[in-house]
């Protein structure tokens, strides 16, 4: 054990090492609270992958972690001086303070009040609040930092954003507070019926919208044949796995903050218009054999189908974004000889 300190202190200077290790002891507690959530709502159920997929992104950022822990404290490192250099100490001081105090809020909550959404929320807040500035703080020093660099170009916020992933992902896979989920899945619910109803009778097929409800033509027995778009058909499930994943082929695959962000935005439209078209599928099914016959593996597959098809989309938008475009010759002129 002490051997493999020693490893770790040497691949990660002191107090770097220690910030880690603190880090890693939050997300066990993060963890441990939300697997509550993962094993009873199916909405969160991929948040099972969540611990694995930060444990992979870290191994496979390693070595340029190593690398920006050098380079940070290397001599003549660069560092954000005058003013920019007080903000961002304020900030993450700031930061660290109030996520501290929300952390502390949510254990408390959850101690009296068992699994909740508020206390979950609170202590996943808390802990991304608190962590990015405490390995901001507890970067290495420079002997003889180089002063005058903007910001962005500070060594310990370049060190610092390797971890925005494994810091910040945990809030997807935590349950939003009941009134934003509840207010957002209805907004979902009835963007897909709406639509759903639209496309029916646009193609001259009799449908009727009562509510959540699409009345379709009777079955050949005379029982009415009702598709009611419930709550697990609005969406939520698909959104948070699908931009779950965006995250992570961002944080894998793509370099640049904007094209990270771009395929984010890019994995939410995908499960919006997936989950349109998952139910146009079940609506069109029941339309021709009954409300009955979309339930079960026929309508687990097609949930399953949204989030199948989104990641297949993401993976064809990857090449796109790193996409390199020259103009000119790619290689230079030799240049002449001399005489």
């Amino acid at each position: 054990m002490k051997e493999l300190w020693q490893k770790f202190v040497a691949a990660v200077p002191m107090p770097f090492a220690g910030a880690l290790l603190v880090a890693f002891a939050f997300w066990g507690f993060v963890s441990w609270d939300q697997s509550h959530w993962w094993s009873t709502k199916d909405d969160y159920g991929f948040g099972w992958l969540v611990p694995a997929f930060v444990g992979y992104v870290i191994h496979d950022r390693w070595g340029r972690i190593r690398e920006a822990a050098a380079a940070c404290g290397a001599a003549d490192s660069p560092r954000a001086g005058g003013g920019a250099n007080l903000l961002l100490n304020l900030l993450a001081y700031g930061a660290m303070a109030g996520g501290a105090a929300m952390f502390l809020l949510g254990a408390f909550y959850r101690a009296g009040a068992g699994s909740s959404y508020p206390g979950t929320l609170a202590i996943t807040l808390g802990s991304a609040a608190l962590l990015l500035p405490l390995l901001f703080i507890n970067a290495p020093e420079a002997p003889s930092a180089r002063r005058g660099a903007r910001w962005i170009d500070d060594a310990r916020v370049r060190l610092v954003s390797l971890f925005v992933f494994p810091v910040c992902v945990w809030l997807v896979s935590a349950p939003m507070v009941s009134a934003v989920e509840q207010n957002l899945s209805l907004f979902l619910l009835r963007k897909v019926t709406t639509v759903v109803f639209f496309v029916f009778d646009i193609l001259g097929l009799p449908i009727e919208q009562q509510g959540n409800v699409l009345v379709l033509p009777p079955l050949a027995d005379g029982k009415p044949n009702q598709v009611g778009v419930e709550d697990a058909c609005s969406g939520i499930r698909s959104l948070t796995a699908c931009l779950f994943a965006g995250s992570f082929l961002a944080a894998v695959f793509l370099d640049k903050l904007w094209k990270k962000v771009a395929l984010v935005v890019a994995s939410m439209c995908f499960a919006f218009l997936t989950n349109l078209l998952r139910g146009l599928f079940l609506t069109s099914w029941a339309y021709n054999y009954g409300h009955e016959a979309i339930e079960g593996f026929v309508h687990d597959a097609a949930g399953y189908a949204v989030l199948g098809l989104t990641v297949v989309g993401l993976l064809c938008l990857l090449p796109l974004f790193n996409l390199k475009i020259t103009f000119g010759d790619d290689e230079d002129d030799p240049a002449p000889a001399k005489e």
